[in-house]
């Protein structure tokens, strides 16, 4: 079983990024959330905190965002590439398709 979910992982890595990202998002909304909820918090120690976590979040969601526009923009490159070879090409496009066609098909019918 770990093989077939380290297999799976490798198989389909955009899948993989967004995951990642999807997973960093949620962890940035429930820092924010945590922070929200300890406003009332006295102290210096927290306030420090609070602040360190503040700027701490503001960097990572900037990453993010620059990670984001990242891979959109390779997508975005792949997707002229791959139309450009197919334009280029058709015929061996075609035989491409259709041999993965055919994989899948056998794949498919052996479960």
């Amino acid at each position: 079983m770990t093989t077939k979910t380290m297999g799976s992982k490798h198989a389909n890595p955009a899948a993989s990024k967004d995951k990642l990202m999807e997973d960093l998002r949620l962890v940035v909304a429930d820092a924010e959330e945590l922070l929200r909820a300890t406003t009332n918090q006295a102290g210096e120690g927290a306030a420090a905190a609070r602040a360190r976590i503040q700027q701490s979040l503001q960097i990572v969601k900037g990453r993010l965002i620059d990670a984001e526009d990242a891979v959109i923009e390779r997508t975005k490159e792949a997707a002229k590439v791959t139309d450009q070879y197919v334009h280029d090409n058709p015929w061996k496009a075609i035989g491409i398709s259709a041999c993965v066609g055919a994989v899948i098909g056998i794949l498919i019918a052996r479960r």
